[in-house]
């Protein structure tokens, strides 16, 4: 989630920190007032509120306030007092939301005539920013669309004030009011781009007397850019859309998500619900939400959420009882479900994160029986047949019913059996469980208003974000984005996604590697050993890009690993070297004004943009980025080692995995498929790929899964009818739920929100059918629609099944049979009384999270390690005693390994020690001294904590003290 609303408050109080001196802005005074805010207390900090007629008006990203009779306006403090009084916690609708006003700010009244107001916007695109200016203002302003002036700024340049005086305000009379608003508008748009505003929207702007005055004010952050602006922002506090309440699980989650390399979302729509999820993916959470709304369940849902991205077993664990507290806490006559659903996992380990399900189950496990819960299971991925079995083993246990499906069923069949509309198969049925489960009520009729796209209305959706085909840039779609002779250079020490590409490389039957490089600025040069085949190879390591393009110049892809922190950087550094023309941005959370600027270079360079917030993309027979697709045994299980006759382009890198194994089944496999990303401005776009598709003689038909939010999909819609597109396509549209919310809600991908009616997935789906799409009425149904398509083609003679050949057999890691079971081999270390094999350390047998909720503290742990036992308190206190007297630190477990490996070689003591204290250096045991001095260096130089990790990132410098795996 990217692009989030923040309160007017905090708006007013960014600007008048960050506005330029020299314009005529006054100030914006306010008082925010919520419930339990002292008048007297507010008085003492604002003299002004007892002195000056006033203004009133709740604070809670409520739209046209003025409209609903929600703005007390010129009234004395008494009047303002009571306004309060009336209004504090009073039921509002608004819309179909309705909720508590309980935030409410008071400000100055500014005492003007009408027509000193006018309207002011900035937002920002693909593209460029667009400012609209419009002479007349206020709350009756009108269709501001189609009245404001406007002035697109192309991204990474800045206005002249020529230009706005020019353009924006042409229509002001007065030179005194143009001069001003010439440099207020400037002054402001600064403050729009260093602080990472995606929206500011200002009616009315007043001027009068000389002076600018904002009167009311909408604005949203670009949340992702924290990283950035944290000093500057200061404490900012993102709240949820009227009508849904902020709760501290949610709070929880979005803490646990920012410490994480993971995704974790939690949004809680409806707590006394009966259907609540627990699904992996961005996509796919989409897809289970749209399952549950479309078989009129949607006043019935609970939560709207996700995990994905490999999140750790403990985290997974601490997701899993934060769902598991929120359910039960109601009851429900019919009893409550639970979906943990998923697409099929191209990296996440299944089984890891269904321990982490399991651990919250055991310890919810009187709960969930006492508040009649049952639980539907369905996920594919790496090692998911062990994680099923245990998922199946726990449930019958404990006696909770649980129905476990693995990727042979449909991805949402289990939503129609937790919703009633199918009986559990026999294979699946529970001595101890119902047969069938309830359906929920039949939902009243819902009417949604779809615009009618005529031609005039689709040129217009093209033109809000145009192609750069409408910009007049080239495209090659004749050239092969990759092929069997594809070469790449992979930015990150990534070693199991290396070894990926490898296995699919030599399971492909290609010469050589597809990996010829990598890069990782943290370490020296080196070469790294990698499999292909049964052959052992070396891949050279590079600290310097310049250097690892220099000496490869056969590489033409660059598959970007980096952070979001250093993504920009890296990618921008890559777009220098001509022989690049295609990089994939593996990172979720860059800043959009970042991946605007990558957009612009990218387009001026000819390079494919494939991210961010993507796995990446696949070409069997040919080349898989990264993670793509998973563990060999799916590449097999989807056919992916050889080309089919379906292309599909996706957002979603989890359902593109999905799509893999629906169109092995329902066609004869993929072509070629590529997840463009789920930010809001993807590098390449649908259509920029299926023209690709279109032109190459081999794809025989197309498959695109869009999403609600954007317009990407309406230049799909433009290309069938200037034919330009004309193999047959098969679309959907995901996020057809967002129309049964009451409130806005943000879905996984930071770009599934929709802005305007045409955004809705429900009018994407209405508009691909109109042209002559192949569309489902569900995601359901996709295969059924690819398959009907598939066959005809093969009728006409137009694809030729052709006979299946055996892939090659890849040999299998050890570190990965190992943790399958496969194999065994005996340690060549033994610890009794420590064990770290699992998620979680252990220290005899207790683990760490169970010493610090009983706080056994240093004494107590020293028990356990020392003497495999808990002792009395008065010892571990004693023992505490012990430590204080003697604080010091040593060597690292480094020093410690070489010690023992010394010792075990059969050395005396003297030679052992030794050989472990010459181990201790910067990054072993001392560590605690050059993490002294650089946090010193930091505090004194007054930096704040991302700034202090921003200028280590850019200088390629480990953090000393904090630990580096």
């Amino acid at each position: 989630m990217s692009s989030k609303a923040i309160y007017e408050a905090t708006g007013k109080d960014l600007i008048n920190r960050h506005i330029a001196s020299g314009t005529a802005l006054v100030p914006c005074r306010f008082a925010v007032f919520e419930q339990g805010t002292v008048w007297e207390d507010e008085l003492g900090k604002n003299p002004w509120l007892s002195k000056e007629q006033l203004v009133v008006k709740p604070d809670q990203l409520i739209k046209r306030r003025g409209k609903l009779g929600l703005v007390g306006v010129n009234k004395s403090a008494a009047e303002v007092r009571r306004w309060l009084s009336d209004h504090s916690g009073k039921e509002q609708a608004v819309g179909a939301a309705s909720g508590k006003l309980r935030r409410f700010v008071v400000e100055p009244f500014v005492k003007h005539e009408a027509n000193e107001e006018m309207y002011l916007c900035i937002q920002s695109g693909r593209r460029s920013d667009t400012i609209l200016f419009h002479h007349q203002g206020g709350v009756d302003v009108g269709d501001v669309d189609a009245l404001a002036i406007r002035l697109d700024v192309p991204v990474d340049t800045f206005p002249s004030g020529e230009e706005i005086d020019r353009v924006l305000l042409k229509n002001v009379k007065s030179t005194t009011t143009k001069r001003i608003l010439t440099t207020f508008i400037l002054s402001l748009y600064r403050v729009f781009v260093d602080l990472y505003f995606t929206y500011m929207e200002i009616n009315p702007i007043v001027i009068t007397n000389e002076r600018v005055y904002l009167l009311d004010l909408a604005a949203k952050l670009d949340q992702t850019a924290d990283f950035i602006c944290a000093k500057n922002w200061g404490e900012i506090t993102f709240p949820p859309p009227f009508g849904r309440d902020a709760y501290p699980e949610e709070a929880h989650i979005a803490d646990l998500d920012a410490k994480s390399g993971a995704s974790l979302k939690l949004t809680v729509l409806n707590k006394a619900g009966r259907v609540w999820t627990m699904v992996a993916g961005g996509g796919a959470s989409v897809v289970y939400t749209d399952t549950v709304c479309a078989l009129g369940a949607a006043a019935e849902l609970a939560n709207y959420g996700e995990y994905s991205g490999a999140p750790t077993e403990s985290q997974t664990a601490d997701y899993a009882k934060t769902i598991f507290s929120l359910m039960c806490r109601d009851r429900h006559p019919k009893g409550k479900v639970l979906i943990i659903g998923g697409g099929i996992a191209n990296f996440t380990n299944v089984a890891d994160t269904f321990r982490g399900i399991i651990t919250a189950i055991e310890t919810y496990k009187d709960a969930l029986l006492q508040y009649n819960i049952t639980i539907f299971v369905r996920r594919g991925g790496p090692n998911y047949q062990e994680g099923l079995r245990q998922m199946r083993e726990v449930g019958h246990r404990l006696r909770i019913p649980m129905y476990v499906f693995g990727p042979e069923s449909n991805m949402t069949a289990v939503v129609r059996l937790a919703l009633g509309h199918a009986p559990i198969p026999p294979d699946h049925q529970l001595d101890y469980a119902p047969k069938q489960l309830p359906k929920p009520e039949p939902p009243p009729p819902s009417k949604i208003d779809l615009p009618v796209l005529t031609d005039t209305l689709l040129d217009l959706a093209c033109s809000s974000a145009p192609t750069r085909l409408d910009l007049g840039q080239q495209l090659s779609t004749t050239r092969a984005l990759l092929t069997d002779r594809t070469k790449a250079i992979v930015w990150g020490m990534q070693n199991r996604a290396i070894q990926g590409m490898l296995d699919f490389d030599y399971i492909c039957r290609r010469a050589e590697p597809s990996v010829v490089a990598i890069v990782y600025p943290f370490t020296a040069d080196h070469k790294q050993k990698y499999y292909f085949g049964n052959k052992e190879v070396f891949i050279p390591v590079f600290s310097d890009m310049d250097v690892a393009m220099r000496k490869h110049q056969e590489a033409t892809v660059l598959v970007n690993f980096a952070s979001l922190r250093s993504a920009y950087d890296s990618t921008m550094q890559a777009m220098q070297h001509p022989q690049i023309n295609t990089i994939v941005i593996i990172a979720e959370g860059i800043p959009e004004n970042m991946t605007r600027k990558i957009v612009k270079l990218a387009d001026a360079r000819g390079v494919n943009i494939i991210g961010p917030a993507t796995v990446g993309g696949i070409k069997p027979g040919c080349f898989k980025i990264g993670n793509t697709a998973g563990m060999i045994d799916n590449i097999i299980d989807s056919k992916l080692y050889r080309p089919g006759s379906v292309a599909y382009v996706s957002r979603s890198g989890g359902m593109s995995n999905e799509l893999n194994n629906i169109l092995s089944k329902e066609a004869d496999g993929v072509y070629e498929g590529v997840a463009i990303g789920g930010d809001r401005y993807p590098g390449t776009t649908f259509i920029d790929h299926l023209l690709r598709y279109e032109a190459d003689p081999n794809v025989k038909m197309m498959v695109l899964l869009g999403e609600v939010g954007g317009v990407e999909e309406y230049h799909v819609c433009r290309a069938i009818r200037d034919g330009r597109i004309t193999k047959p396509l098969v679309a959907w549209c995901i996020g057809t739920c967002s129309d049964m919310f009451t409130s806005e809600v943000q879905f996984g991908h930071a770009g599934s929100l929709a802005g305007s009616a045409l955004e809705k997935a429900a009018a994407k789906n209405m508009a691909l059918r109109q042209y002559g799409v192949e569309v489902p009425d569900s995601f359901d149904t996709l295969g059924a629609a690819v398959n009907k398509v598939y066959k005809k083609l093969v009728s006409e003679g137009k694809i030729i099944v052709k006979e299946e050949v055996e892939p090659p057999k890849v040999p299998m890691d050890y570190d990965w049979a190992r943790k399958l079971g496969i194999i065994r081999k005996p340690a060549a270390f033994i610890s009794t009384i420590c064990d770290e094999r699992g998620q979680e350390l252990s220290y005899c047998g207790v683990p760490i999270s169970a010493v610090l909720e009983r706080q056994l503290g240093v004494g107590g742990t020293i028990s356990l390690l020392w003497f495999q036992r808990e002792l009395p308190d008065w010892a571990s206190k004693f023992f505490e005693l012990v430590l204080i007297v003697t604080a010091d630190h040593g060597p690292a477990v480094s020093g410690a390994h070489n010690t023992m490996v010394t010792a075990r070689a059969g050395k005396d003591l003297i030679s052992s020690v030794v050989s472990g204290l010459l181990t201790i250096g910067d990054r072993f045991g001392g560590a605690l001294d050059r993490a002294a001095l650089d946090f010193c260096d930091a505090y004194d130089r007054g930096q704040h904590p991302q700034e202090f990790v921003n200028e280590k990132r850019a200088k390629g410098e480990l953090i000393m003290g904090i630990g580096h795996r």
